[in-house]
């Protein structure tokens, strides 16, 4: 085991465009690894490119018609087939579509190989975390499902149990699917609650079926929650089942947009206690998975403020090398986010709020607060299929 962790990256995934004035601008993704090299990250993390995942890694997880018509509509974004989701407001069709969606797998699958062969202790591809994708669709931005492509992935090489844990402000749904059955991978995602964001699922009632049933986990939180209910939310529930499950590999997605400004959803939590959150994330695998962690980006809109600062912080933990709140951002980053966006970039990696607390969960509860009556009823719902106390 090296210890080293690795970056995945290929300049090319600036090529995953859904056009001008579509919500997920790949300016995000190069700003964050201009900022990965602003702070001197570059030089503590291995920087590793990957293979696009091929057809036989795609069919771990998608279906081979939908390959093809993803191909097809890579072509000819004109032929694009809208009943397999493309060429949609969500997912509109672009030329080379199918090549730089197979390179983001292809990446995410590179980190969960690398880890699991020793080549890495810990890796994280942010261009990744695309989980709305299904077996047989795009959805929500999402082409092809790097996440269950590398938790299949995973499974063939060997592994036995694999954790996901999802704090996207949407629900994990695609990776809840592919998984829905399947008892060696536990799913746990927190996300606004499906009443008041898209997917509408990811209520705490979906707990998986057949042999899989307990293995799924939501904790749907009501639009508004902070630092201190995202946070107490967290650790209500996910240190718990990590502990019980005892993962081979911990597989994380770190959405940004549960942040406070972020356009598309309406949660208000801070770049802060996205930091504490991934800092908890390094610490269960490190606890429960011999270290071995996988860790993907996901969503988020706000592309300059958020974005790039929640990512570098994640790829300073996996490094070892974590960024301090207070550090003041390079002028000369800042200068490139105006040259780009015309926008002016933040000033330091923190909203001011650290350190952020929360109130432990073993503390006691107040079944009149609708933080805790989520965080109950995913309790009540997953914790007595998995033999642990309500």
């Amino acid at each position: 085991m090296s210890g080293r962790a690795q970056l995945m990256w290929d300049e090319a995934v600036t090529g995953y465009d859904f056009g001008p004035d579509h919500p997920m601008d790949p300016v995000r993704l190069a700003l964050t690894r201009r900022l990965v090299d602003a702070l001197g990250l570059d030089r503590e993390v291995e920087i590793v490119s990957a293979k696009p995942a091929g057809e036989s890694t795609l069919r771990l997880v998608h279906r081979e018609d939908y390959i093809e018509a993803v191909k097809a509509a890579s072509a000819d974004p004109r032929a694009a087939d809208a009943s397999y989701g493309l060429g949609t407001v969500d997912d509109p069709a672009f030329a080379g579509m199918h090549e730089v969606s197979s390179l983001i797998a292809g990446l995410s699958v590179g980190a969960a190989e690398a880890v699991w062969r020793g080549d890495a202790l810990h890796a994280v591809n942010f261009s990744g975390g695309l989980h709305h994708a299904m077996p047989g669709g795009a959805a929500g931005f999402c082409v092809y499902n790097d996440a269950s492509l590398a938790i299949a992935r995973l499974l063939e090489l060997g592994a036995r149990r694999v954790a996901y844990v999802d704090v996207d402000v949407h629900h994990g749904d695609g990776v809840q699917a592919a998984f829905w059955e399947d008892p060696r991978v536990l799913t746990i995602s927190l996300h606004e609650h499906p009443r008041t964001l898209f997917p509408q699922t990811g209520w705490p009632e979906e707990t998986g079926a057949g042999d899989g049933e307990g293995a799924a986990v939501n904790v749907a939180l009501p639009a508004g929650t902070g630092d201190e209910g995202w946070l107490r939310a967290f650790h209500a529930v996910v240190p718990e089942l990590v502990a019980d499950f005892r993962p081979d590999v911990l597989v994380t997605q770190h959405g940004a947009d549960t942040h406070f400004e972020d356009p598309l959803a309406h949660l208000a939590v801070s770049l802060d206690a996205q930091r504490a959150v991934q800092v908890a994330c390094h610490e269960l695998a490190h606890e429960h998975a011999g270290g071995k962690w996988v860790a993907l980006g996901g969503g988020g809109y706000a592309v300059v403020d958020v974005v790039p600062r929640s990512w570098t912080h994640l790829v300073g933990i996996a490094a070892g090398r974590p960024v301090a709140p207070e550090t003041v951002i390079p002028q000369g980053w800042r200068q490139e986010v105006f040259a780009r966006t015309r926008q002016l970039g933040p000033m330091r990696m923190t909203d001011g709020r650290w350190p952020v607390s929360w109130a432990e969960w073993e503390a006691g509860y107040d079944p009149a607060d609708r933080l805790d009556q989520a965080v109950l009823a995913t309790r009540r719902a997953v914790f007595p299929l998995r033999g642990l106390l309500a």
